[in-house]
């Protein structure tokens, strides 16, 4: 058999079937989603949800159901970020099917998703957890006897740079010109100020902790070290998870330096208590008693 070369150039076909434009290929699991999507009147339901927060005039937005569409596209494949997702969503036929848009149709672009998150206050998002839940209970998919609780840091939208002391109010170049100074060193320029500082570090003295320093974009993110090492503002995710059906039953944020085993209770609890679990989650014969837990 001999060797196919790819052409680079080849003349394309003048003439498309309108059959051939209005469906674009299937993907079972996705199918399969929007069918219990639809079963469940999710569309309507979420439109209705969010109606309060769009004006009642101008140009028609994204529609609820497209853009939380878009999100557990982001979830099931593992894309963290917005450009991400709508390149995704754009690049893949199956995918415009999915959110129902032909095949030639331009999708959401990451800046509409930008717009679209902040104009939805958090309840929404949580409401819409509560929802599939729910269709999870409804069709046996959630089992509720064995949880596991994992947490991990996530890096909150907030540089370093921009710390400032709770007492003074200085940012970090203040900051150290003042010890400079109080040292008897000279600064001059920025490198110089860039040189002392790292010459303190190597002395073990550049330290920074959350009782005197706190970032005004963002105060209730924490200086914590990062799994590779490094030193960031940030948050601690927790995920309660269904260990039989993989299903996160709930996720709660804390301050990144608060220690699991100071978290992993109340965030059973908060399953336990919440209004929003479905009624597999009796967790015992007594609602005193939690589940059995695993840790990872």
């Amino acid at each position: 058999m001999g060797m196919g070369r790819r052409e680079v150039e080849r003349q394309g076909t003048f003439w498309v079937a309108t059959s051939e434009t209005t469906q674009g290929p299937r993907h079972v699991f996705y199918e399969k989603l929007n069918a219990l999507l639809a079963e469940a009147e999710f569309d309507p339901w979420i439109e209705e949800l969010c109606h309060p927060f769009y004006a009642e005039t101008g140009r028609k937005g994204i529609a609820p159901g497209i853009y939380f569409r878009m999100l557990f596209v982001g979830y099931f494949e593992g894309i963290d970020s917005q450009r991400g997702i709508a390149w995704r969503c754009e690049d893949s036929l199956s995918l415009k099917r999915f959110l129902g848009f032909e095949p030639f149709d331009e999708t959401p672009d990451h800046s509409s998703l930008s717009r679209i998150r902040g104009r939805l206050p958090l309840e929404v998002f949580q409401a819409v957890h509560a929802f599939v839940l729910e269709v999870l209970h409804a069709h046996q998919l959630i089992d509720g006897t064995l949880v596991g609780v994992d947490a991990t840091t996530l890096e909150a939208n907030a540089a370093m740079k921009s710390i400032v002391r709770k007492d003074t109010g200085e940012d970090w170049d203040a900051y150290v010109r003042r010890l400079a100074e109080a040292d008897g060193v000279e600064i001059k320029s920025k490198s110089d100020l860039i040189r002392y500082d790292k010459d303190r570090n190597k002395r073990g003295k550049k330290k920074v902790s959350n009782e005197e320093w706190t970032s005004p974009a963002d105060p209730d993110a924490r200086i914590t070290k990062m799994k590779d090492g490094r030193t960031h503002l940030a948050y601690k995710a927790e995920h309660v998870v269904d260990l039989k059906t993989e299903a996160i039953i709930e996720a709660e944020v804390y301050h990144a330096t608060e220690a699991d085993t100071a978290t992993i209770v109340p965030s059973l609890e908060t399953v336990r208590r919440s209004k929003r679990k479905p009624s597999a989650y009796s967790f015992a014969e007594s609602d005193s008693a939690p589940p059995r837990t695993s840790t990872g």
